[in-house]
């Protein structure tokens, strides 16, 4: 992933979706793109028309915060967006924004001991620690029965994104496959343009976008959006149907690393099917190198 291709392809992808109307500008009828044209975006900015055209190209090296914030605004993007662009133009060395990132190490990473005496502790719930990637370091013991079919493949590596878009199994785990595999897509995206360094990630996103259709049509759109806390519903080969709420929490301690906690409702029937979860974990071979 190259990061001027990426700067361009979503700036791009951004003025494409905004009509003359949103922006308060008149439609005409003879317009020869979609959205808004680069001279427009430009004069919301209040930049030149070919300063703009130079960022578009991906260039935003030496580009000052009030230059992105103002392409930010003209673009209409909401928090997520104006934080990707941020990333993006961080990795260029924009004037004004955070040192660019360091690669990260992930894949020799030795978590903390106390994390997974953590992991061990939630017992009511799966909990699991992911990188940017989505691949699995750590799990509890719940985690790993709950995501069976992740791990009965035999994966080196468990990864979530693969799972989603590579496993056939994964269609029934998610009955909402549409609505998990864009929000797949998206930590996918923002870890992109946080951590371009990352050989890895590209080629796991390389990997999918030639095996799924699915995947290489969610990773064209170039969207991004925050994703703390939710509920999700799913499909257990065990026990069935649950509703589940969500945590997602970043590891002050290990820069990079997530922690997740599906719950269920006290007294729900969900909270009865993770009891019955957990009791299965503990006649299974569950012990795997997570």
């Amino acid at each position: 992933m190259n990061n001027h291709d990426e700067v361009r392809e979503f700036l791009t992808s951004r003025r494409a979706r905004i009509t003359p109307e949103q922006a308060g500008l008149p439609s005409g009828t003879r317009r020869r793109v979609t959205g808004l044209r680069r001279s427009e975006v430009a004069a919301l900015a209040d930049v030149s028309v070919e300063y703009y055209a130079k960022l578009e190209r991906g260039s935003l090296a030496g580009v000052s915060p009030a230059v992105l914030e103002a392409v930010a605004r003209a673009l209409r993007l909401d928090d997520a967006e104006r934080a990707h662009l941020l990333h993006l133009a961080r990795a260029q060395g924009a004037s004004g924004t955070l040192p660019r990132p360091r690669p990260r190490q992930n894949k020799h990473r030795t978590l903390h001991r106390s994390l997974r005496w953590t992991l061990d502790a939630i017992t009511a719930g799966p909990a699991f620690v992911t990188n940017g990637r989505l691949d699995v370091l750590a799990a509890n013991q719940l985690a790993r029965a709950f995501f069976t079919d992740l791990y009965d493949r035999g994966m080196e590596s468990a990864n979530m994104a693969r799972y989603q878009f590579l496993d056939p199994a994964a269609r029934d785990f998610y009955p909402d496959w549409d609505l998990a595999a864009d929000m797949t897509v998206d930590v996918l995206r923002t870890e992109a343009g946080r951590n371009p360094h990352d050989k890895g990630l590209h080629d796991l996103v390389g990997e999918l976008s030639t095996r799924s259709d699915a995947f290489r049509t969610r990773w064209g759109a170039h969207n991004v959006t925050r994703h703390g806390t939710g509920t999700k519903r799913f499909h257990h080969p065990v026990v069935g149907d649950l509703t589940l709420s969500w945590e997602y929490l970043a590891l002050a301690a290990e820069p990079g690393l997530t922690l997740t906690v599906y719950t269920a409702e006290p007294g729900s029937p969900s909270q009865e099917s993770l009891s019955v979860l957990a009791s299965w974990a503990v006649t299974q071979d569950t012990d795997f190198a997570a």
